[in-house]
């Protein structure tokens, strides 16, 4: 490691850490408040609080709670945890202190944008510009406020970020490679298991580690490190999953029940022909719009259990390959939805800050401003911008004495959007908005990235990075 890199790295860090902390804390604290997923990170801890968490504001500090039972696995409990030892040490009363979460979300996001920042190997100027492009993304109001908050789309976004950074990291040589390495397994621990859906990433991933290639590295000597990291994070995954409600079986049935009577039975179009070829009764039309947990819930009818059997994946998956034009229809409101970005039922201010009910924060409102300027559109924006990043990603990837290393972070994070788009569109049904952040936030991370892949490497590479560039264009030219 050369000094000016590791300047350059701990300089990254600071600016980004100090623009974040800015950014979180002033003039006052923002979050992201509780649609009442949280409970099941927070009984882990023994913080869930004995009313309903509000949607409408943030709760900053959790007292302690009767115990609960919940095999919700979530990598968000392990940075929560860690969290609520910190504000312990310093005194803190609560079990969880949303205040020191946001601190260490800060300082986590940080670690990834500088490990980005020096892995794309740029010059002094560019590496500015790289490292407000990643600011961009992780500050943006649509997403930020996850990293104080009790959901765990905040791991989510933290691990594809220390992920990204550890992948170009593995592509240098020497004490980098090693170092990529760790941030790559911590990366991708954080991130395949922050939710269930995050679980899609595991074979991206895998592929993403075949092409890691350091300049002139053959044999075992480009093989061994990463097979070790995905030995690693494959045996690590499934000892996490093997743990508690592995691919969150535990709420399949709900799932369905909000894809049948919130998505393709919507009362927007032919309801007694979508209930018929779901199997369903026409009675069950008054079920439109009702939530699993609804006071008025079809499981709650007695004739629902003869019915049962169709509120299933196989049913539905039957419904979506004999009616495609209603598979679009639903593909188009999700693409809205994705585009949409901002959750409209989640507050981002404390209950005391003198905001109003469900008040959002617009710090940096850049690109969900823009997405959500063109939401409208459906899959007629969201196509044509991964088709554009799709595109970028490619030509940095056959680029093979270029920027390879940022075409497969590009790919890899635009294939994880696209499926992500898929499950949550066609297989969750209700909100919608929140569940596609998993897609947006991929997919304008992926935007920056293809973006930055136009930036040349700086000209000051290492003898064996030289060495390897001179080799492959030799081999290239005979």
């Amino acid at each position: 490691m050369k000094i000016r890199e590791l300047r350059l790295t701990l300089g990254v860090f600071f600016a980004a850490l100090g623009v974040l902390l800015v950014r979180f804390l002033v003039p006052r604290p923002i979050g992201m408040a509780d649609n009442g997923d949280g409970w099941r990170i927070l009984c882990q801890l023994g913080a869930r609080e004995l009313d309903r968490p509000s949607e409408y504001f943030v709760r900053f500090s959790y007292g302690s709670a009767p115990a609960c039972n919940s095999e919700y696995i979530s990598s968000q409990s392990w940075i929560d945890k860690i969290a609520s030892e910190i504000g312990q040490l310093l005194g803190s009363s609560a079990i969880l202190n949303l205040l020191v979460l946001g601190v260490l979300g800060c300082l986590l996001v940080a670690g990834g944008i500088a490990a980005i920042v020096v892995g794309l190997r740029l010059s002094v100027r560019n590496s500015v510009i790289a490292t407000v492009a990643l600011l961009l993304v992780a500050a943006d109001s649509a997403f930020f406020g996850y990293f104080a908050s009790v959901l765990s789309e905040g791991a989510a976004f933290v691990g594809m970020l220390l992920l990204a950074g550890g992948l170009l990291l593995m592509h240098r040589t020497g004490p980098w490679r090693y170092t990529g390495a760790a941030v790559t397994v911590l990366g991708a621990m954080i991130g395949i298991n922050a939710k269930s859906q995050t679980l899609l990433l595991i074979p991206l991933f895998a592929l993403a580690l075949l092409f890691v290639r350091p300049a002139g590295s053959r044999g075992l000597a480009r093989w061994a490190l990463p097979l070790a990291v995905l030995a690693v994070v494959g045996t690590g995954t499934a000892l996490v999953q093997g743990a508690g409600d592995s691919a969150n079986a535990e709420y399949r049935e709900a799932n369905m029940y909000h894809v049948v009577f919130n998505g393709i039975v919507d009362g927007k179009h032919d309801t007694t022909a979508d209930l018929a070829a779901l199997g369903l009764p026409p009675e069950f039309a008054k079920y439109i719009g009702t939530g699993w947990w609804s006071a008025n819930a079809a499981w709650r009818d007695p004739e629902y259990a003869q019915y049962r059997d169709k509120i299933s994946r196989r049913n539905v998956a039957q419904y979506y390959l004999d009616h495609p034009g209603r598979v679009v229809q639903m593909l188009h409101r999700s693409a809205q939805e994705t585009l949409t970005a901002r959750v409209p039922n989640l507050g981002s201010f404390g209950e005391h800050a003198g905001q109003p009910p469900l008040a959002k924060e617009y710090r940096v409102p850049v690109l969900s401003g823009i997405t959500g300027w063109i939401a409208p559109l459906g899959l007629f924006a969201l196509l044509p911008i991964w088709l554009l990043i799709g595109w970028a990603g490619l030509r940095a990837f056959r680029n093979r004495t270029g920027r390879r290393d940022v075409g497969i972070v590009v790919l890899m994070l635009l294939l994880f959007a696209m499926g992500q788009f898929l499950v949550s569109g066609l297989a969750e049904g209700i909100e919608n908005i929140k569940h596609q952040q998993l897609t947006i936030f991929p997919t304008l991370l992926a935007a920056a990235f293809a973006a930055l892949s136009f930036l040349p490497r700086r000209n000051n590479e290492s003898d064996a990075e030289k060495y390897s560039e001179t080799r492959e264009k030799a081999a290239a030219i005979s």
